[in-house]
Order: structure tokens, then sequence, then C-alpha cells
């Protein structure tokens, strides 16, 4: 127990350990890269038996040092070069992690994309992964054990030293292999620190050493370089996860449909897009991507556009009132649009409407059904389902009506306006670069026209062309108003009172 009290026992074991650790990083990046070819449920247990192995065999070849001895003296001669049984070992192992470095490089930057005519994934056979641990274990170990040998003295120490390291990488392995897995830049890069590794390896075979110095201080330098870009990966997903999910989502939609986003205007991947793609097919699916944004008010029929009958009415009026629109469902109500009493077809109403009984059954019959109007298009489209084909009210928080919608007006916010007899449209292309909208028109299908996706702020209070302007302008509007905004160019052609009626829109 006298040499425990040694202190260049434990310098040396120290610094032993921190060796054992650096050579056997390449060991564990190689069985990082290998255990991702199994299944998930089968990793662990090939990262675990592979550092047993290497341990195991280290831990041999150090009661074997009479035989790693012998490796040295020459065995073979070919031309003027002669090779021991060490530099045979190097030699192959050097070939076969230069052929899986290079191999491997290849599979993953060759980038074809691989077609699956089959739900189940292909991994590779455990037994092969593991002949493969245990080939690169035998020529690491070597190495591993050549440098303990030659710094200490006492097989104890080299023993405990081994047995710390492979603990430690046992320990590091799990963090390291998920690492690697999850950046696609680090395998990269781990698989050129391989190729390197086997070059050093071809080299001591043919008997040229290459100090290892020389091997770990560039691996070095390009560690602290990936080390960089990971950093600024991180910082540019941090920038990019405070941009709204609507935006993101947006935005990659439309570089994938070939949009009129600036971004991709001159990329083949938007002239590839453009083809395969209808301008149609790209409008609804962009309308699809905003309903979860959308509230209910931005697609609803305004409370000055509803046409309502007044129970209060002469039966005359009512069926002069009904007949006069080409509406099939009318709000019912008493004195007032705030006190709706039922919604009802146009034809049922006309049958009874000189029958007083069974008016009232009529109304009773059809009760109305009311959302809150900053609800989400996307949240009540089941209320609209249950509705089964009838209106549905939208009230604000006092419980008053401030517009109606229907299937028909989600359907008009994924595929445009479908406008009734008595209705122009919102809006209306003049030319290329030109548009006449309606000061009514939602700012969503606006966005969808142009293919953008910045027109609406994220607490934006407005959900109209109109509304948009006069936040932008702060209320001061006259004829003649121009806005530039977002590229888009905005000038009010017509005013009725304060109200924005029409809006020549200009984007290039």
């Amino acid at each position: 127990m006298e040499f425990l009290l040694d202190p260049g026992i434990w310098i040396g074991l120290l610094t032993l350990i921190v060796l054992e650790i650096v050579l056997g990083i390449d060991n564990l990046v190689f069985i990082a890269i290998l255990a991702e070819k199994l299944p998930p449920e089968q990793r662990d247990k090939a990262r675990v038996l592979g550092l047993s192995l290497a341990l195991i065999m280290r831990l041999g070849l150090l009661f074997a040092i009479s035989w790693l001895v012998t490796l040295t003296k020459p065995l073979i001669t070919v031309f003027d070069w002669t090779f021991s049984g060490r530099d045979l070992i190097l030699l192959f192992g050097g070939l076969f992690l230069l052929y899986k470095a290079v191999s491997e490089l290849h599979e993953r930057m060759e980038g074809k994309p691989e077609v699956k005519v089959t739900t189940n994934v292909v991994y590779a056979s455990f037994t092969a992964v593991v002949a493969q641990i245990v080939v690169l274990d035998a020529v690491f170990s070597l190495d591993s054990v050549i440098t303990a040998i030659g710094m200490v003295d006492n097989i104890y120490v080299m023993m405990a030293a081994m047995i710390v390291a492979m603990a430690v990488m046992l320990l590091a392995s799990k963090p390291l292999t998920n690492f690697v897995n999850r950046h696609p830049t680090v395998i990269i890069l781990c698989l050129s620190f391989l190729l390197l590794i086997g070059i050093s390896l071809i080299a001591e075979g043919f008997g040229f050493h290459i100090p290892k110095g020389y091997i770990y201080s560039g691996i070095g330098v390009a560690i602290v370089i990936e080390a960089f870009n990971q950093f600024t990966q991180r910082n540019t997903t941090k920038h990019e996860s405070k941009i709204p999910l609507r935006h993101r989502t947006a935005d990659t939609i439309l570089k994938l449909m070939g949009g009129k986003m600036e971004t991709v205007a001159n990329s083949a991947q938007h002239f590839e897009a453009q083809e395969a793609f209808a301008d149609e097919e790209r409008y609804m699916i962009g309308g699809v991507l905003t309903l979860a944004e959308r509230s209910v008010a931005s697609i609803m029929t305004p409370r000055n556009q509803i046409s309502w009958v007044n129970i209060d009415d002469a039966p005359e009026r009512i069926r002069e009132q009904v007949l006069s629109v080409p509406h099939s469902l009318f709000p019912v109500c008493r004195g007032s649009l705030d006190k709706v009493l039922s919604v009802v077809r146009a034809k049922e109403l006309l049958d009874v409407l000189d029958d007083e009984e069974q008016l009232k059954a009529l109304i009773k019959r059809h009760r109305p059904i009311y959302i809150f109007e900053k609800m989400k298009v996307i949240d009540a489209i089941n209320t609209l389902r249950t509705s089964k084909g009838s209106l549905v009210l939208v009230s604000d928080e006092f419980g008053n009506v401030q517009g109606l919608i229907s299937p028909l007006d989600v359907f008009e916010a994924i595929a445009g306006e479908f406008p009734d007899a008595d209705e122009q449209l919102d809006l209306v292309k003049i030319d290329e670069h030109t548009w006449k909208a309606s000061g009514m028109l939602d700012v969503y299908q606006l966005e969808l026209e142009l293919g953008m996706i910045d027109l609406v702020d994220e607490d934006a209070g407005y959900i109209s062309v109109a509304g948009l302007i006069l936040d932008k302008t702060h209320g001061e509007v006259i004829l003649g108003t121009q806005l530039e905004y977002h590229g888009v160019h905005f000038e009010v052609t017509e005013l009725d009172e304060n109200r924005i009626k029409s809006v020549l829109i200009t984007h290039r």
C-alpha cells in the first residue's frame, strides 16, 4: 500500500486518465454514429456494449504486454517497406476507418431523397453494428494501451486509469450521442475527424509518425468553430421563435408553393412550385393557414349589411322585404337587431306569415345561436356544424349583435368571395399591379391576393382595409389620402361622410 502515498503515482494516474479519455473520444464518436443506424430501443445497448468491449480489450492487452512487444518486430517486407504486426493492425484499422468515414460522408452529403414504399423504417443489423464496433475497438485499444505502457510502469495504475476513463466516457456517451444525432453539421464534423484519424493510422502503419498533438489541435480548432456555429444557430432559432407562428408557417408554405414572397421570388424552387400549384390552389391553401389566427369578426357579415325582419311590421311589409333581397335566411327580431327571436328560412316565413299561431311556432322552433366576435374562425366551425346550415349571430361582450356568419363565410375566407346578386366584389383586379378595393375588404383576403403575410400586426385592432388605413394614419383621412405600408400603396378614392368607401391599391 506504500505506492499509494507516492505523489508520482497519482500524477501519472491523473495524466493517464486524461489521455485515455482524449484517446477514447474518437472511439466514442464512431460508436455514436453507428448507434444511430439501430432502432431507438437498441442504441443504448450498443453504446454500453461497445464501450464495455473496448475496456475488456484494453485490460486484456495490458496482461499481454509481452505479446505486444513482439508486435513491434518486423513481420513481412514488401519492396522497401517492412511491416510489423502492430503496423499491419494500424494499417488495416486505418483503412477500415477511412472506408467507413468516406461511405458515411457520401451517404449524408449525396442528398438523395429516400423514397419509402412502406411505413416500416429499415435499420441496420445489431450484430453488424457491434461487429464494426469490435473491429475499431481493437485498433483504438492498441493505440491506447501502447500510450499507457509508455507513460506508466505500474500495471495497476494503467488498469485504474482505463477503468475510470471508460466510466467517464460511458456517462458522457449518451448526451454526446444525442447531441451528435440532433445536429447534422456535427455528424459531418465527427466523420471528418474519423477520416483524419484513419489517415493518421495508415501513415503510422507505413512508419510515418504523426504527433497526436497536431491531430488533436486541428480537431480542437474545428470544435471551437463548430461551437460558434451552433451558438449562432441557436440565436437564430431564438430570434425566429419570436416571429408569430402564423407568419412562420405561412412563410414556409408560401415558399413551398411558390408564393410571391420576396425571399423566394427568384429561386428555382419558386418556379417549380408555380408549375406544380395553380393560383387558385395557392390562394386556398393560404386561406386555410389563416383560419387559426383570424377572428370571427374578420369574416362575418357586418351589422349594417344584415337583412333582418321586424316581427312587429305588417305581414305585407315583411313579405315585400323578404322578396326584395336574394337571401334564403333571415333573423326575425322584435323592434331592433339586438332582440333576435329566431333565424328562419324565407320560404317557411312566407308560408306562415298570415297565420299568427303557426308563425309563433316557427319562431320557437328555430332559436338563434350566438358566438363571441373575438372567437377564432377555426373554433367557430364546430358551432356552424351544429347550426345545420343556419345563420350564427356574432355578438360583442355586451350581447349586442355585431354581425352574422354562415358556412359560406368560412368557405369565402378560404376560396375568395362569392357575392350575392345584390353585392359587389370587395376586391377587383385592374391590372397586374393594381386593385380597386372596398373599404370593408378583409385584410387577410388582401394578404392572400398579394401573397403577403405581414399586413396584419399580431396585436392589430383592425380587420379591414379601411381599419388598416385609419390605424396607420391615426384617423386623419381625407379624399386622396395615401399610405405606403410594407411595400403596398393605398390611396383613398371614395368617402361616404367619414367612412372609407373605396381604395386604390398598388403592389409591385
